[in-house]
């Protein structure tokens, strides 16, 4: 099957071909279908290459590696294989709970209508603070993080329906499904990465995507 990038140089290609055509062959223009010669070569070519690509590129965005490929998270990436139960993006992605080629997409897009679109934002301002030199740790969320990110998952699961810390008030699990009562509030699951549990961390070997891993963070 051809691959998003070679389907893009395919049409960059024709696209070129077809430019070149028609500036040494300008008569071409004139002839019957012409017009329709320039649209397709200076316009539907581009914009389709362009579309490829883009499309392409934001997928590649959603890979773990894309994610710890900047320096600054490099820490986030090692909490990812922390041994300490604690750290809850460690026991998602050592489980198998979230793919682990799109860890962090999984995790921090928020699954409304535009929460796709919305997270691709987010990384682009992510993207930009980093190339201005601004970001600084420890990094925060640009907004809070929803409810809607846990549920998909959870939702219906044993260990989420019957745990014993959801049902010690009866009212705490119809809140949290109805996004008044946060699952990252303080007392529940306040920290995420706990990037303190990973200063010297126990570190498993062997983890089907470590060496992805491991070559995002040089």
């Amino acid at each position: 099957m051809i691959g998003a990038s070679m389907l893009s140089m395919a049409v960059i290609l024709i696209g070129i071909m077809l430019i070149g055509y028609l500036m040494f062959r300008p008569s071409a223009i004139a002839a019957r279908g012409g017009k329709m010669l320039v649209l397709i070569g200076f316009l539907v070519f581009p914009v389709l290459a362009g579309g490829i690509a883009a499309s392409e590129h934001l997928e590649h965005s959603k890979r773990t590696g894309f994610c710890l490929s900047c320096h600054l998270m490099s820490d986030y990436g090692r909490s990812l294989r922390t041994d300490d139960k604690r750290n809850l993006p460690a026991l998602h992605y050592r489980n198998n709970l979230v793919p682990r080629d799109q860890a962090c997409y999984a995790c921090h897009t928020d699954y409304a209508v535009f929460g796709k679109i919305d997270a691709q934002l987010r990384g682009l301002k992510y993207a930009y603070a980093q190339y201005r030199g601004e970001p600084s740790p420890p990094i925060k969320l640009y907004q809070p993080f929803h409810n809607r990110q846990c549920l998909r998952c959870h939702l219906g699961a044993n260990s989420f329906e019957e745990g014993a810390a959801h049902l010690r008030d009866p009212q705490m699990l119809p809140m949290m499904k109805a996004g008044q009562l946060s699952c990252s509030s303080t007392g529940c699951h306040d920290v995420g990465h706990h990037l303190e549990l990973i200063k010297d961390p126990i570190i498993r070997k062997g983890t089907t995507n470590e060496a992805t891993i491991d070559q995002a963070q040089r």
